[in-house]
């Protein structure tokens, strides 16, 4: 039975992953051996593993590995510390292979721990671009990697452009599409008022229109992310629409965000503000489902939002580059600019669905592969 070793570091990590891990647990041949470290351990972020726990998942092993400070000597640090702690990991579990995911400072912590040891690594969500050191992560990954799971095609022939062998990159599309069309197929019921029985802040009825606001740091602009932040939150304000507002990530200048979210907050009149750790995957698709807008600088926007058309308003560099479908508008950091984007995604309503990154199938796709395929340790690169 061959041992597949996958590390989740964050919301984000799990809910692009989620998919594989139900398909590799699924089958007789493979063993799913789950590493949760990182913000998915923090209750500041949600205390991710414990939906991880109640989806039915038990972790292998814990890795605490997150510096407080989210500045970037702080998430350098944090990335050493995870390289110590997860080659520990990986010499107690002895996985065949490890998967990582995506993009984040634990995804480059697993990757060169695999490296190191000679363990052949998988990635998801590989080739992609898009702005911060975000990039330079993915690509770098891309380059450690024996298996590619891109989500786009645009991805797939970037990877294969940067040297990777064609028969080692699989275009299976992105696992969090599998559950976005899960609960997309199958929703019926409104999210009610019990919803805001989590988080602080007004409540408001979800049936008339709102929006949603996910702002994360931009790593390359540290030091602005509290200007950042309160343009887009006064824009909304200036809309005069009820708004959900979710935390920041814990990517270096999260605590700036973080502070301009709890200044707004407390100093502004935010009584049509609801503000919220972190969601269950399933409650933020429902609530993407029905928001007038999203706002914000979030790969869900441009992920997500494309396969269920919603308006979304996407603010300043974090995702630049990134493959987008019709439902995006990009804007600066600036709240006259964000405010008239938002008026023009409101009078034009909700997209047809664009199918850009996968077709829900791609979790199943990962495991078959994980199952059948025999990786080359030894890097063959064609340029």
């Amino acid at each position: 039975m061959r041992k597949i070793c996958v590390v989740v570091g964050s919301r984000a990590n799990y809910s692009s992953i989620k998919s594989a891990l139900a398909a590799i647990k699924a089958r007789p041949d493979l063993e799913l051996q789950l590493v949760v470290g990182a913000s998915a351990l923090l209750d500041r972020y949600g205390s991710v593993v414990n939906v991880i726990k109640k989806d039915g998942f038990s972790p292998s092993a814990s890795v605490y590995m997150l510096v407080e400070g989210e500045t970037p000597t702080t998430m350098a640090k944090s990335t050493g510390l995870g390289l110590m702690e997860l080659s520990s990991v990986f010499d107690n579990l002895k996985p065949d292979i490890v998967l990582t995911v995506g993009d984040r400072f634990e995804t480059m912590a697993t990757t060169l721990a695999a490296a190191y040891m000679n363990i052949p690594l998988a990635h998801t969500m590989g080739g992609e671009v898009s702005g911060t050191i975000d990039e330079s992560i993915r690509h770098a990954v891309t380059k450690f990697s024996h298996i590619h799971f891109p989500a786009c095609q645009d991805a797939a022939d970037r990877i294969v452009r940067m040297g990777e062998r064609r028969e080692d990159v699989f275009l299976v599309g992105c696992p969090r599409i599998d559950l976005v069309a899960e609960i997309v197929r199958n929703d019926g019921k409104d999210p009610g008022p019990e919803l805001f029985k989590e988080g602080v802040g007004g409540t408001f009825d979800l049936a008339k229109p709102f929006v949603i606001v996910s702002q994360h740091p931009v790593t390359t602009e540290y030091g602005e992310g509290e200007r950042q932040i309160n343009e887009t939150l006064k824009a909304v304000q200036e809309l005069g629409l009820p708004a959900i507002v979710l935390w920041p990530n814990a990517d270096a200048g999260s605590e700036d965000v973080a502070r301009g979210i709890r200044k707004f907050r407390e100093h502004e009149d935010a009584a049509q503000f609801h503000y919220f750790k972190n969601f269950p995957l399933e409650t933020y698709v429902r609530l993407m489902a029905r928001a007038a807008c999203v706002i914000g600088n979030s790969s869900a926007s441009i992920r997500e939002g494309a396969y269920v058309g919603v308006p979304a308003v996407n603010v300043g560099s974090r995702q630049q580059g990134r493959q987008r479908g019709k439902n995006v508008i990009d804007v600066d950091h600036q709240r006259g600019a964000i405010a008239e984007a938002v008026n023009k995604q409101l009078e034009h309503g909700r997209y047809p669905p664009e199918p850009i990154y996968g077709d829900g199938k791609a979790g199943e796709r990962i495991a078959k592969v994980l199952a059948e395929c025999r990786p080359q340790l030894q890097k063959r690169i064609t340029y």
